[in-house]
């Protein structure tokens, strides 16, 4: 990764970044939905499919090669699954209600997104691997929230028997999750391993304590996978000289400003989440 010549701040605290490598472990067990469903059936992998390296410490900011080196040592609520290719870890520190992390296992995972992703190739295979894990992270979302939501009515109601579909027609589409969905990195991303943020959009999470921490995601500091390749003068290169963790705070629902008052703007977004899972 490389260094940090401007001095940017990172986007987590120094706790969080030395919190981020748990201790590998098996033997926990996790509750069963959309994440442990499919972990169950990709769990496995051959020994020599393994990226090779020859580090076995992780600190700090390094935290995130344990992961992609050894994901088979972590339990179902640390690894959601991983290949060859890939690995897909739970935010340690969420932001969200559902916030997880595309980890690639590429000699490529330690350059900075920014120049990771000058190879189209790479790109194009990040890119594709991230609307996967969208579509799985909105699954988890209808599992958790569908009750709540009128745009679920009804399919909720069909799912529990309360309505009978005719012959011929298909289960209700229901409303659509994937649009409830970021997928994208950090201009300047507190962790040296290359790591891609999919996440729901509501920033309801005990996590999210500080301005940076919400900014981190609410303003063009958060790139999305889909913008790259950036061109060179995209502005988003920058972030210390835009000064986005430091702007004000926006709703990212409604976009009512709310400057530095970040307690006020807890107790707001607290109130958008019951909303957002109403619709």
């Amino acid at each position: 990764m490389a260094t940090n010549p401007n001095n940017i701040q990172d986007p987590i605290t120094e706790e969080e970044i030395s919190g981020t490598a748990l201790p590998a472990s098996s033997s926990k067990s996790a509750e069963r939905n959309a994440f442990t469903t499919l972990m169950s059936s990709k769990r496995k992998q051959p020994a020599d499919e393994v990226m090779p390296s020859a580090k076995r410490y992780f600190p700090g900011k390094d935290g995130l090669g344990a992961y992609t080196l050894h994901p088979e040592n972590y339990d179902l609520k640390s690894v959601i699954y991983f290949d060859k290719d890939f690995v897909v870890i739970n935010d340690l520190y969420p932001k969200s209600s559902i916030h997880t992390l595309l980890l690639p296992r590429s000699s490529k995972n330690l350059l900075h997104p920014f120049d990771a992703f000058e190879d189209l190739t790479f790109l194009a295979q990040v890119q594709a691997e991230a609307s996967k894990l969208r579509t799985l992270v909105a699954k988890e979302l209808r599992r958790k929230y569908g009750r709540f939501s009128a745009g679920d009515k009804i399919r909720e109601a069909t799912l529990n028997g309360d309505i009978d579909i005719p012959d011929g027609e298909d289960l209700p589409e229901g409303r659509d999750w994937e649009k409830e969905i970021k997928a994208g990195i950090h201009a300047h991303p507190s962790m040296n391993h290359l790591h891609v943020h999919v996440l729901s959009v509501d920033r309801f999470s005990e996590n999210l304590k500080h301005r940076k921490h919400y900014n981190s995601f609410a303003t063009p500091f958060f790139i999305p996978i889909e913008d790259f390749p950036l061109a060179k003068d995209d502005v988003r290169r920058h972030p210390g000289r835009e000064g986005y963790l430091h702007s004000d705070m926006k709703c990212w629902k409604c976009g009512k400003n709310f400057g530095n008052k970040f307690a006020k703007l807890k107790e707001h977004l607290a109130e958008e989440f019951e909303k957002w899972k109403a619709e």
